[in-house]
């Protein structure tokens, strides 16, 4: 007998890893990908293969592939083309002093700390221009993300693929594409709880923890979609700030160099 399973069924049906386990996944994703664009296998301007094809390429979750392909991004080896795909950039030139977060850059509190004020100051005035500028694009995208992270919620997942994606999207929303490159430029990175290992790990207190950050996003998203500049800079600003006094607090009692999540 033949079974039709429904798009939720074949959700759960993917590959699931343990949170250790996915990040050397995604570390060994990353290193082959990086290995063919620097051999030449991928030339610069190739699209990626999509994102099925890279599942069943490394037997992995579609959130470890998107994990590494936003470390790819923050590496500036590809670029995301909204509604088209993910193209090759080619090896990144060497030559001359330029701005770069690397991940031994964020390896304290202190560090993510430091970049999340840089982000209060850029991301708050990127809502603002977004709620100005924003097309209906741009809102179905964010929704997608808002309903994906609640969905990573419900099966136990830190969210961060779809985090990043509501984040990026408001930066696309400006129509500045300068707020877009530098926030496709630090990628995951800028989501704090990739790199630390913040308070509430167990079950119910992480959940909770993503709940507010889902219901801090989605006032975000609110004022953007009534195009309310002043209160969609205020959320965002409040989004961030609450973000910086939660890990002002997990930094009680932690090490200098905590474990990343």
């Amino acid at each position: 007998m033949t079974s039709t399973r429904t798009a939720s069924e074949e959700r759960l049906a993917e590959p699931a890893e343990a949170p250790r386990r996915s990040r050397g996944l995604v570390t060994e994703i990353v290193q082959a990908l990086e290995a063919d664009i620097r051999q030449g296998q991928l030339v610069q301007g190739q699209k990626l293969p999509t994102e099925s094809a890279l599942m069943t390429r490394f037997e992995v979750s579609r959130t470890v592939v998107r994990e590494a392909i936003s470390r790819l991004q923050a590496s500036g080896l590809v670029e995301t083309r909204h509604g088209v795909g993910t193209f090759v950039l080619g090896p990144r030139m060497e030559e001359g002093p330029f701005f770069r977060v690397t991940e031994q850059d964020m390896a304290t509190l202190t560090d993510v700390l430091a970049l999340l004020e840089l982000r209060i100051s850029l991301e708050s005035e990127s809502a603002a221009l977004a709620a100005q500028r924003r097309q209906d694009q741009h809102l179905q995208v964010m929704r997608q993300a808002l309903q994906d992270f609640e969905h990573a919620i419900e099966q136990s997942s830190d969210a961060v693929p779809s985090d990043f994606e509501f984040h990026m999207e408001v930066a696309r929303a400006t129509g500045n594409r300068y707020f877009s490159e530098l926030m496709s430029y630090l990628g995951t990175m800028v989501i704090p709880r990739t790199r630390l290992r913040t308070a509430g790990n167990s079950t119910p207190e992480r959940q909770q923890y993503l709940r507010r950050v889902h219901l801090e996003h989605q006032h975000i998203y609110d004022a953007i979609a009534q195009q309310d500049a002043e209160s969609a800079r205020a959320a965002m600003r409040l989004h961030l700030s609450n973000s910086r006094e939660r890990l002002r607090k997990a930094q009680q009692g932690l090490p200098a160099r905590p474990p990343s999540v």
